[in-house]
């Protein structure tokens, strides 16, 4: 049998405390601390406890040639081997050798694998937990976390400030200023379907398309791109427009169209509260966008490179800012969180982690009348239609 070890991993010594009585009764804390290897590899669906003698034979693989094995494989090689930290060359192929083989067509920078794989949320609910923690308002923030950093940043000076003029506001100047999150949705209003056809072109549209032989293929939009790939791919929850049955759909940027999914199993309304991790308030918003970046259009120019998993952050951030611009612009509210449960929104869209997995999620729809949650609002009055 032919072993190498699996192409990315990294080992963590984690720390935890359990209550002992032995201790208390014998005058101690209570709390025993205990400490013990975790391998964190982006090919496995969860990190695995390792011991030191698991992780020196994890080590002593490489994960580009094959090892031939004599004998019996040891216990520590053999439970490596369960695990999928080692794989094996034979013919019956084992889902972990697929995986393993699968992240490495990809072209992850490894780190970058692992903040991709290892930060999703899995059922979280984000509100639920600060309101146990009493850190929903700014005064439990400050009694959980403390005060915090100031809100700008004093260097010193090597001279007087340089004072810039300030000159008359122009139409862009008055936009940007009324640009704000907008956590109160009307529910009782449809979007127009002419308003959501203008946000999903002037966001994520095609405006131009350059080909350049053997497949090669460049998309102009109105947002920028790392390296020109554009490839953020846009996924819609459609709760309430005119003329477009609710559902989850996916935007075609050349055809300017939306292609129909399967339906969920769960209703829409409820399912975004889910996506959103219990944030109810941007769940009530008549569309909600998801943010997917496509890994391999990306890594086909930018192949196992340090700064390709930063540019696809930045085309995502591009992305919600020309969303914003343009909501405002129409009159209508909009957001953008990060605060979201990957694990569910992959299995309601049919997306894998590592190939196309969600970032963020936005929406937009017609502000409400009523104020139920608060808003940073930049102004007292908001233009609505």
């Amino acid at each position: 049998m032919k072993v190498r070890r699996c192409m990315s991993v990294f080992f963590e010594m984690r720390e935890r405390n359990r209550f002992d009585l032995g201790s208390l009764l014998a005058g101690g804390n209570g709390l025993i601390s205990e400490r013990g290897w975790v391998a964190l590899a982006p090919h496995l669906e969860g990190e695995c406890q390792v011991c030191e003698a698991e992780m020196l034979a994890c080590g002593s693989f490489s994960p580009e040639h094959w090892t031939t094995l004599e004998g019996e494989p040891t216990a520590e090689i053999t439970r490596l081997l369960e695990v999928g930290l080692l794989v094996a060359d034979v013919a019956e192929r084992s889902p972990l050798r697929d995986a393993d083989d699968h992240y490495r067509s990809l072209h992850w920078w490894p780190l970058a694998a692992l903040m991709q794989r290892f930060t999703r949320w899995d059922a979280v609910d984000s509100v639920g937990s600060m309101q146990r923690l009493g850190t929903n308002t700014v005064a439990g923030l400050i009694k959980h976390c403390g005060p915090p950093p100031p809100a700008t940043l004093d260097r010193v000076a090597m001279g007087p400030d340089v004072r810039l003029e300030q000159y008359p506001q122009r139409d862009l100047d008055v936009l940007l200023a009324r640009r704000f999150t907008c956590r109160n949705f009307d529910t009782g209003r449809a979007l127009e379907r002419e308003y959501f056809s203008r946000m999903l072109e002037r966001v994520f549209a095609a405006q131009g398309r350059v080909e350049q032989g053997d497949g090669v293929e460049f998309l102009k939009k109105h947002t920028p791109s790392g390296g020109s790939l554009h490839a953020t791919e846009c996924y819609l929850i459609v709760q309430h427009v005119e003329g477009i049955e609710p559902g989850l759909y996916h935007y075609r940027p050349l055809e300017h169209a939306l292609r129909p999914l399967p339906a969920p199993q769960a209703p829409l309304r409820d399912l975004a509260c889910t996506l959103l991790a219990g944030q109810h308030w941007f769940a009530r918003a008549p569309v909600l966008v998801i943010y997917a970046p496509r890994v391999a259009r990306s890594h086909w120019k930018y192949r196992s490179h340090p700064k390709a998993y930063r540019a696809l952050l930045l085309d995502v951030g591009h992305l919600s800012q020309t969303l914003y611009v343009s909501a405002t612009d129409l009159g209508l509210g909009a957001f953008v969180t990060s605060a979201i449960n990957e694990a569910q929104l992959e299995q309601a869209f049919g997306l894998s982690v590592l190939e196309q997995g969600a970032v963020a999620i936005g929406g937009f729809g017609w502000r409400s009348a009523e104020q139920e949650i608060a808003e940073l609002d930049p102004v007292t009055v908001c233009r609505r239609g």
